[in-house]
């Protein structure tokens, strides 16, 4: 397709006319239109036009200058946009459409929200609830900035010049100035620098806050659940009552028997502070809903070059149909995905680099997600969209995990007892993905939990399964890709060691495996290695236990732990609300023999009891928890619709 003529729009526009300023409406879709054939001397003739598609075209942006003052309904669906700033030339914008543009984020739909003040839905959408989030983040960013600007002007001498000093403000503001999660650091530092260019304009006298007009918002949290039974719900559960708003509480960290942290001079105690208690997979947006389990989540791996030692704060959850990315810091749902009858079971993230079509290399942080349908869908959580899904089995998925090695290469566990290896591959120019299976591997029992072993990814995998844990040997340079269990790992000798579900399984270190079953109250420390050495030709092999930690004796099941291995923590909720946290580091450098009664957790985080509707929420059930690798964020999931997050001080 070549540049636009008159003689195009007026056959291709509503109603028609022999003159561009009497068309209202014009679909300019399917013309593999590039940017350039977009004609502004052409297209300002258009004063009446209200309503202009652009989807389906080869469109990376949009001209500044289109003179489209009138226009309410654009759709660009389908294209190649990277930008999404040339839009503020249509101030009286109602409706738009972006679906379909990979290179989009969600910092690009925040800016979208800014710069159309008058936007009532975006992809068929109601915009008010990311309208909300911006007015929240403009204010603080406006206060940050500000208390930055009178720290700035205090520490400079008079002898500097005002126009230097104000030039190195703006640099300085938008490299210090940090507000909101690292998804969103393209849009805060957009507007850093705006507000820090507005303040040196005025010399400081004044600071104008986005005009952003205020919109009634729903509910962050917008999803439904599911309402028939399904393969992994509780039966008997009475929910809680709660409301759709996140609460502040004023609980604190309890501790419980045993020494306290700290006391002896180590590391210090843990404080935790309560910060967000969210609904954000709630039916049909109803602060009422009791009912939605919610069972995995997982925080974003920082895959950023040049951030160190950086950490994230972004983390995904899954109950009832949706699937949900919150940013910790400030309690937003960055992104919400759902699936109508639908059952999330477990999140799990990777990176992937993609080269565009124009031969430029992009990372994408990739979110993976599966439950009842036996569907695993990848998720480009930047962008917002789902852009490919795998047809894996015909029973729900319990649990997947990727590979710590090969950022292609998920592994997904089914109730038809099958774990199979994927290779998801890299999605293409059309940005879909054409998965491959790689290996096969039979269990005798539903698998529950996977866990590649820390010191050799590539070569085995372990399971915690209904009837035990297992072991497969997973190398990818033996001929059989159909397998059987090699090894079955019992926690005790006699002949009822085997048999008992294993429902809790990660690594403390590269050595050190956590397990768990429910009604034991304990929870398992063992050693891979000394294991591994002394199996022999066996293939049912007693652990070589290093510890025993205290736990609930709750015979509820599906309370699975989790670990965060820079800080040598283990975490496991309870079946009252409770967070039981140990920091094992001690009892890791303990000598033989183990002590005759289980390790005490070094504290209990107990349930903070928010009120909601007028009433207060007493327990719940803890189904998942997990901390950022620095321990900066706790997050726990429930059998009643909450999200609880925590701060570590």
């Amino acid at each position: 397709m070549g540049p636009l003529s008159a003689r195009l729009l007026m056959q291709r526009g509503r109603p028609r006319s022999d003159r561009l300023g009497k068309i209202r409406r014009l679909d300019l879709s399917g013309l593999k239109l590039l940017s350039e054939h977009l004609d502004p001397k052409l297209l300002c003739r258009l004063k009446q036009l209200q309503e202009l598609d652009l989807s389906n075209n080869e469109l990376d942006s949009l001209p500044a200058n289109l003179g489209l003052s009138h226009l309410r309904v654009l759709r660009c669906t389908n294209n190649q946009l990277t930008d999404v700033t040339a839009l503020c030339q249509f101030p009286q914008l109602e409706e738009l459409s972006l679906e379909g543009n990979p290179f989009l984020t969600v910092s690009d739909n925040l800016k979208v929200s800014f710069l159309l003040p008058k936007l009532r839905k975006v992809n068929g959408k109601d915009a008010s609830s990311t309208s909300s989030q911006v007015e929240i983040l403009n204010r603080e960013l406006t206060s940050r900035v500000t208390a930055h600007w009178e720290k700035f002007m205090a520490s400079l001498s008079p002898e500097e010049g005002a126009k230097k000093a104000q030039a190195d403000f703006v640099r300085c503001a938008v490299r210090d100035v940090r507000y909101g999660p690292e998804s969103l650091s393209e849009f805060t530092q957009w507007r850093v620098r705006m507000i820090s260019e507005e303040l040196v304009a005025s010399c400081g006298t004044q600071v104008h806050e986005a005009d952003i007009q205020e919109r009634s918002s729903k509910a962050t949290a917008a999803q439904e659940s599911m309402a028939r039974p399904v393969a992994r719900k509780r039966p008997g559960d009475v929910p809680l009552n709660l409301s759709s708003n996140k609460r502040v509480c004023t609980s604190t960290l309890a501790q419980v028997e045993g020494s306290p942290v700290g006391a002896d001079g180590s590391q210090p105690a843990l404080k935790l502070e309560p910060l967000h208690f969210l609904q954000c997979h709630s039916k049909n947006n109803s602060p009422e809903d009791l009912k939605t389990q919610l069972w995995a989540c997982a925080f974003e791996p920082t895959w950023e070059e040049g951030h160190t030692g950086a950490t994230s704060q972004t983390v995904a959850t899954c109950g009832g149909e949706a699937v949900c990315v919150i940013d910790c810091q400030t309690g937003i749902v960055l992104h919400k995905y759902k699936v109508p009858r639908e059952e999330f079971f477990s999140v799990a993230w990777t990176a992937l680099t993609v080269v565009t079509q124009a031969g430029h290399k992009k990372r994408w942080s990739v979110l993976a997600a599966a439950g009842l349908r036996g569907h695993v869908r990848l998720l480009h959580v930047r962008a917002g969209f789902c852009c490919g899904v795998i047809r894996a089995h015909k029973r729900a998925i319990a649990t997947l995990c990727f590979s710590p090695t090969h950022e292609t290469h998920l592994f997904t566990a089914s109730y038809d007892k099958r774990i199979i290896l994927w290779d998801i591959g890299a999605p293409n120019h059309h940005y879909e993905f054409q998965a491959s299976q790689l290996l096969t591997l039979d269990t005798t029992s539903t698998p529950l939990r996977l866990c590649p072993v820390a010191s050799c990814p590539d070569a085995y995998l372990l399971a915690g399964c209904e009837d035990g844990c297992c072991c497969w040997d997973v190398r990818l340079d033996q001929p059989q890709k159909r397998r059987v269990c090699e090894v079955e790992f019992v926690f005790s000798e006699g002949s009822e060691a085997s048999g008992q579900r294993v429902d809790g399984l990660a690594f403390v270190n590269k050595d050190v495996v956590a397990s768990k079953g429910n009604g034991l109250g304990t929870i398992c420390l063992w050693s891979w290695s000394q294991t591994w050495v002394g199996r022999g030709s066996q293939s049912t092999v007693a652990v070589v236990v290093l510890a025993w930690l205290q736990w609930s004796p709750t015979k509820l099941a599906y309370l699975s732990l989790s670990t965060c291995p820079d800080e040598d923590t283990v975490l496991c909720g309870d079946e009252e609300g409770n967070v039981w946290i140990y920091d094992v580091r001690h009892v890791l450098t303990q000598r033989h023999p183990l002590p005759a009664t289980p390790q005490a957790p070094t504290k209990i985080l107990k349930w903070p009891q928010p009120r909601a509707l007028s009433q207060t929420v007493t327990k719940t059930v803890v189904n998942m928890v997990v901390a950022n690798p620095t321990f900066t964020y706790l997050t726990a999931l429930t059998d009643s619709n909450i999200v609880a997050i925590w701060k570590r001080h």
